[in-house]
């Protein structure tokens, strides 16, 4: 069993930034591809960013390519989502989510994770 829990949420003006922090129980975190994703209300879930189990390649979602940044700390075992330039737009609940697998043929795919965390919200005002 793994645990998720996110942290660092909350209500920031369009343009500031936040960052989501999400700590994972287990001792082969360093074994584990990360993602983030969001679900904004009315909508479904949707895939955010991810890191490679190795930690040397990183995917975002065209929406928030170069304002976000995913980073992970295997001795601490976290993984952090930088947030920039915020629009209302991002407006969500952010979800940890881990794949423990070992393989997968697309991060973005939230079939590829096995454990979730409860999410945290970000809303950003205009």
């Amino acid at each position: 069993q793994v645990q998720l829990v996110e942290s660092g949420g909350g209500l920031v003006q369009a343009g500031g930034s936040l960052r989501l922090s999400c700590a994972a129980s287990g001792r082969a975190f360093s074994d584990y591809a990360m993602g983030w994703f969001r679900q904004a209300p009315g909508k479904e879930r949707e895939f955010v960013a991810a890191t490679s189990w190795r930690r040397d390649i990183t995917y975002y979602a065209d929406s928030v390519k170069g304002r976000f940044t995913i980073s992970a700390d295997n001795a601490k075992n976290t993984v952090d989502l930088g947030m920039n330039s915020l629009k209302p737009g991002d407006t969500a609940v952010y979800y940890c989510a881990a794949n423990t697998r070992g393989h997968y043929l697309s991060l973005a795919s939230e079939d590829e994770y096995d454990y979730w965390g409860q999410g945290t919200q970000v809303t950003v005002s205009s």
